[in-house]
């Protein structure tokens, strides 16, 4: 709701049309969740690194989503590693 108001400021979304997108959100995070899972234990490692993470990326969503997750992505780690000093 608060990314809609940052692009649409007058469009308004309904309660139904919200649990929808949350719906959607949950199944994406739950399928880069398994995806990633899935590299890692076939990689051999113990521990989940951004290499799966962008991997499962590549793998679950489509073309340009995929690329402009991955964009955000860097940039998102980029800046808490910065915060982090």
């Amino acid at each position: 709701y608060k990314i809609l108001k940052q692009v649409h400021k007058k469009m308004r979304i309904t309660e139904q049309a919200m649990q929808i997108m949350e719906s959607c959100v949950i199944d994406t995070f739950e399928r880069l969740a398994s995806e990633s899972s899935n590299l890692m234990r076939i990689s051999g490692r113990d521990t989940l690194t951004m290499k799966e993470v962008q991997s499962a990326v590549r793998l679950v969503l489509p073309g340009e989503l995929a690329r402009h997750a991955l964009t955000e992505g860097t940039k998102a780690v980029m800046e808490l590693q910065n915060h982090k000093g």
